[in-house]
């Protein structure tokens, strides 16, 4: 035994793992916040970016909305059907939503070579409603992303040239 003790003295420690180094963390981007969902009041939507541009032409006049080369929404009147033409490029036929803060209906959207086309009479009171709602009124389109419109005075000269 004596043996024994003497020899385990010669068996050399098993040597202790090294702690691993600190981990450092080096700040990384957050992703980009996701688009927030819409909520179920549409008076809270944010507006869809852009600005309307009206313009008088030989054929009637109109109004255009978005932004530097990207037109979301127009407005044109042929004075002599009196008739209102609301395109949106990009769009496809079927049922366009259009809400305002006093009424909400439904149009029937035509394929067009450049979108989606509906056309109102002049005094149809949902061109009113467009022009009068509470600061926005919205586009929904099935497949599409909402428009959330603001309700500026360009919309009301439009119509105002097609009822001359």
């Amino acid at each position: 035994m004596v043996a024994a003790a003497a020899l385990s003295g010669c068996i050399p420690a098993t040597p202790r793992p090294e702690a691993p180094p600190p981990v450092r963390h080096t700040p990384q981007p957050l992703p980009p916040t996701p688009r927030p969902v819409l909520g179920s009041d549409w008076r809270d939507w944010p507006l869809t970016p852009g600005d309307w541009r009206y313009q008088r032409t030989a054929q009637g006049s109109g109004a255009a909305f978005g932004t530097e080369g990207v037109t979301r929404l127009s407005l044109t009147c042929d004075p002599r059907t009196r008739q209102v033409r609301l395109s949106r490029p990009a769009s496809i036929a079927g049922s366009v939503t259009i809400r305002t803060s006093s009424t909400t209906k439904v149009l029937a959207a035509q394929a067009v070579a450049t979108g989606a086309e509906m056309v109102l009479t002049a005094n149809d009171p949902l061109l009113d409603a467009m022009a009068f709602s509470r600061g926005r009124f919205t586009m929904e389109q099935q497949g599409q992303v909402p428009l959330v419109i603001p309700a500026y005075a360009e919309i009301g000269r439009v119509i105002e040239d097609c009822r001359g």
